[in-house]
């Protein structure tokens, strides 16, 4: 179902909280693309498979005072339920049995207190929580045909909402990917009924192709989107072309931008600091360099989506034509 959205209002103001839902290894190659190892390994060690260790990180918003709208909101969910996967493909990928349901259970709630999802894209490493494996006396919410029927799939958040770019959506039902598994169907399917579909408007107009170093002609507060009281998205193609950050307003007035994957670790600053996963490596570099400097001109306090370490990040010039990044301390936001 489509939204109506509205412009740009940040009243509203949401306390918060960093949700860590579990390690996640990828392939330090694929995660640095053309940077060679001989640079890439010398900011993260990778281990004897050549993966490297990320993060599943998750934002749990609560809003601050009386008003409509949603009180509890979830950005991002991370890979899920591991029991959705198999010993093989949990051993790749370095999952364990601490998912987001763990987290939200570890912070006082539970999973159907969440009035409201938002996801970045739906990859399986940031959508894959919005479902999971139903327990033995649960009727499943959607059965695969060619599946036992104790493989059967629940929805983790049953009564939220979740916002997702239109084209996004389209994107993963037609599994366009570099990836042959990662919009998967037992995370689509049975949210069919639950997403809200939204149109951001892009960076840069249809059919350009903007130099390197060019900056988008529209402001941002005329490319984002309002999706609930306080809390706005917008486009940043690159990894996807339906990928979305997301931005709201803390108890004490500052800004906050999750960050997707244009920049998914704090070692991903530099301009050529592509995913091989990246669907347009070169709109990546592009939206970094914008991003970054929306970033400094506005002090947004960014948390990156894999970052292991410390994802709470500010962003410098660094004197030399380009970006830095400065760890903020969580014990603040803790």
């Amino acid at each position: 179902m489509a939204i109506t959205v509205d412009p740009v209002v940040n009243e509203t103001r949401y306390r918060w909280r960093l949700l860590r839902a579990g390690p996640l290894r990828l392939d330090g190659g694929s995660m640095f693309g053309v940077v060679p190892r001989v640079l890439w390994s010398k900011l993260t060690a990778p281990d004897e498979s050549g993966r490297i260790l990320l993060g599943h990180n998750c934002l749990l918003l609560e809003r601050i005072g009386a008003g409509a709208g949603p009180r509890r909101i979830l950005i991002e969910t991370g890979s899920g339920d591991p029991q959705k996967f198999d010993a093989k493909t949990r051993g790749i990928f370095g999952l364990t049995d601490y998912w987001v349901k763990n987290a939200i259970e570890e912070a006082g709630l539970t999973c159907e207190q969440i009035d409201h999802v938002i996801v970045s894209h739906l990859h399986f490493d940031h959508a894959g929580g919005l479902t999971r494996r139903a327990l033995p006396d649960e009727a499943p919410d959607w059965l695969p045909t060619d599946a036992p029927k104790d493989q059967g799939i629940k929805l983790t958040f049953p009564n939220a909402p979740i916002t997702v770019q239109r084209r996004e959506w389209e994107d993963a039902l037609a599994n366009r990917s570099v990836m042959t598994r990662t919009y998967l169907r037992e995370n689509l399917e049975p949210i069919r009924e639950r997403v809200q579909l939204i149109d951001a408007p892009p960076p840069f107009e249809a059919n350009h192709l903007p130099q390197r170093d060019e900056l988008p002609t529209t402001a941002l507060k005329d490319r984002e989107l309002r999706v609930l009281p306080g809390i706005s998205v917008f486009l940043v193609p690159g990894h996807t072309w339906g990928q979305h950050a997301i931005r709201f307003t803390d108890e004490n007035g500052h800004a906050v931008v999750f960050t997707p994957d244009v920049l998914p670790t704090a070692n991903h600053v530099g301009a050529a600091y592509n995913m091989a996963y990246d669907v347009e490596p070169y709109i990546s570099t592009v939206c970094r360099h914008w991003f970054l400097e929306e970033a400094v001109v506005n002090d947004w306090l960014l948390v990156l989506d894999h970052e292991p370490s410390n994802p709470l990040q500010r962003v410098r010039r660094d004197g030399k034509g380009w970006y830095e990044l400065t760890p903020t301390d969580m014990a603040e936001y803790e």
